[in-house]
């Protein structure tokens, strides 16, 4: 969790919100990344699907079975839903999501029953660091005045 800590660091010093996302097999690290929407203009590109596709392209295939991610935020709706489809062994993350989480906070894709895969989830992961960081970011967001940018709600 400290290298998806610090991934989310830098997705920060880029201006993006600060999710930082890492894959683990067999305790090797596959892939790491941190959001990357502002700078791609592109609404999938969350740091847990980004670390995905990482890890797919390293094992060269999309299972990534015996692969554990590691996230600084519960992971959205489509990150759990490639989870599930990538066929993850769980999800490890930081703090929870109360408005788009979707392991555990809004609903629950890794125990959907209709899907045909189902992976662990372990919440609450360096939780109190997790939430400092994404609080200090919109602190500041809200301090240099980009509201235009970053609107509440």
């Amino acid at each position: 969790m400290r290298d998806a800590l610090d991934e989310a660091a830098r997705a920060a010093a880029r201006s993006e919100v600060p999710v930082g996302a890492v894959v683990v097999r067999e305790g090797v690290v596959l892939a790491r990344a941190g959001n990357l929407r502002e700078g791609l203009s592109d609404p999938t590109a969350h740091a847990e699907l980004l670390a995905l596709r990482e890890a797919a392209k390293a094992l060269g295939t999309w299972r990534l079975e015996g692969c554990r991610v590691y996230v600084t935020l519960e992971p959205c709706a489509m990150c759990a839903g490639a989870m599930v489809l990538a066929r993850v062994e769980a999800c490890i993350f930081g703090c929870a999501d109360p408005k788009g989480g979707f392991l555990g906070s809004l609903g629950d894709l890794s125990r959907w029953p209709g899907l045909n895969h189902r992976f662990a989830v372990v919440p609450g992961v360096l939780e109190a660091d997790c939430a400092a960081q994404l609080r200090a970011f919109f602190r500041d967001v809200r301090t240099a005045g980009s509201k235009e940018r970053w609107p509440s709600g």
